[in-house]
């Protein structure tokens, strides 16, 4: 994993508590930002005022990239989950470092690319079963085989838009073929290979 901690040397974080908003969706993107603790959920707010849960990002994510990079609009918000320390990068601060850290600049286009194809299964989840929905959404998070990804049922649902009940169903589905493990407010990938046949609905 690449250490995106040099980001922040030589500068002090903002702290947000939970439920504050970090950036808004439509709004100017004039920088991006780095999670050094706690954690954010990203969200995509419909035309009818739903919320459809993007992402958890945890310490050592980045946020807001992708807007910052294309400079248009920002397509997502953020709000802090838990209080949290973040970090905003600017332009000039962002030159800086690659200055100082010239071996980052590969692994940033490929964070890039990574966020870029997260957005564009979440497009691509309106036309999908329910199946394909939940198997994607759960291997798109940033998360090792074996290690919990905390969610619910319920931020599931809002991510791909299905009912609590629907995401319920498949996420048992799911554990009965012990591809993946239910705990308390987590899942757990057991079988990647496998979930990932079925999120391309082989």
């Amino acid at each position: 994993m690449t250490n995106w901690a040099l980001l922040a040397e030589g500068r002090t974080p903002r702290k947000y508590l939970a439920g504050q908003l970090i950036y808004l969706q439509g709004t100017a993107p004039d920088c991006f930002y780095y999670l050094i603790s706690g954690a954010v959920r990203s969200f995509i707010s419909t035309q009818s005022g739903e919320e459809r849960v993007l992402t958890v990002h945890r310490a050592g994510d980045l946020m807001g990239e992708a807007s910052f990079f294309d400079g248009c609009s920002r397509v997502t918000s953020a709000m802090a989950l838990e209080d949290c320390l973040v970090l905003s990068v600017d332009r000039p601060q962002l030159d800086s470092m690659f200055q100082r850290h010239p071996e980052l600049a590969l692994p940033m286009l490929q964070y890039l690319a990574k966020t870029v194809r997260l957005l564009s299964n979440h497009v691509n989840y309106a036309s999908l079963p329910a199946l394909q929905r939940v198997a994607r959404f759960l291997l798109s998070q940033p998360i090792e085989d074996g290690v919990a990804i905390s969610c619910t049922h319920e931020s599931v649902g809002q991510a791909v838009g299905l009912s609590r009940v629907t995401v319920s169903r498949t996420l048992e589905h799911l554990s009965r073929q012990e591809l993946i493990s239910l705990g308390y407010r987590s899942i757990t990938i057991l079988l990647r290979s496998k979930l990932e046949e079925l999120a391309q609905g082989v």
